[in-house]
């Protein structure tokens, strides 16, 4: 899986990918992605990048970027649609052409589900009108729409759709979904980002506030813990999946488990403290990765090694 999360940090290294670099978490259409497809992951990669920045970035309103979401889901609509017209008909990509252009023939190529283009695009409407997060249900709800399809695009493009894959797949994208919320705390904090389920925060008795100010003391440090454990518990959930793709598909899933299971233990290791500061990966990272994924087995996502 490769996650295309919408929030502005990195937890892998940078990469030659398509869309704005300061938004890679992991490798995009990498050297360990089977080449030919390559261009439909990237593809991919471009169409929900772009409608993230609609829904995340400059000074627009929210209506503002509602609209411009709109317009867009019409885009994706009429490109679909249009896989079906006659040949020759002109088809309007408005303005998003170096989106819209090589999508469509992904989608007609490929076979794309265009329902699962629309899922992303649910979650950046939600983000657009930034709202609060009761339970971690409701959180998951909204990753089911954000991280979840783009496991089950590339289980498309693998040729893999067997419901047990499906669920792995889901509680991998969630969970590196989860991970990148944990680790940019300090950063959508201040910016009125808020990802912790108000449940929580009332339960160890902290507020979002408090932990967009680097305060909360202990009650803070035990609030990221468990959100950090839960992550991990749903990462193991799905630790079958990798084997069950072949050749480098497989190796890249490895590949990007081990790179959010890392993310995990720099938060471990900064006591808890992610409210505070951002942690990250660099390329003494690399090396760890390639090795736990070489050798890679369910024993290496052991929630309780990162209590």
């Amino acid at each position: 899986m490769i996650s295309l999360s919408n929030r502005s940090g990195s937890q892998g290294m940078d990469n030659a990918a398509v869309g704005s670099a300061h938004y890679e978490n992991f490798p995009v259409a990498s050297v360990l992605c089977p080449p030919r497809l390559r261009d439909p992951i990237r593809c991919i990669y471009a169409f929900a990048r772009t409608a993230d920045d609609i829904a995340d970035e400059g000074p627009a309103s929210a209506g503002e970027r509602l609209d411009a979401l709109r317009r867009y889901r019409n885009a994706l609509r009429h490109i679909a649609h249009s896989q079906r017209a006659p040949s020759g008909e002109t088809v309007p990509y408005d303005a998003w052409p170096s989106v819209f252009a090589p999508l469509a023939s992904a989608i007609n190529e490929f076979a794309l589900p265009v329902p699962l283009l629309e899922a992303l695009l649910d979650a950046f409407e939600q983000d657009a009108q930034n709202p609060p997060y009761e339970d971690r249900e409701q959180l998951l709800d909204y990753c089911r729409q954000s991280a979840n399809p783009v496991g089950r695009l590339l289980l498309h493009l693998y040729g893999i759709d067997d419901s047990q894959a499906l669920r792995e797949s889901d509680a991998i994208c969630s969970s590196l979904q989860l991970i990148n919320f944990w680790q940019d705390l300090s950063v959508d904090l201040p910016r009125g980002r808020v990802y912790l389920p108000r449940s929580d925060c009332r339960r160890v008795g902290v507020s979002a506030a408090e932990l967009a100010d680097g305060q909360g003391g202990p009650a803070a440090a035990k609030l990221v813990r468990e959100l950090v454990l839960w992550a991990a518990d749903l990462m193991a959930s799905g630790v079958g999946l990798p084997r069950r793709i072949p050749g480098r598909a497989g190796w890249e899933l490895r590949v990007v488990m081990h790179g959010g299971w890392r993310i995990l233990e720099r938060i471990r290791q900064m006591d808890f403290r992610s409210h505070a500061r951002r942690p990250r990966l660099t390329s003494r990272d690399v090396p760890l990765l390639l090795w736990r994924a070489m050798r890679f087995s369910p024993d290496q996502f052991r929630p309780e090694a990162l209590r």
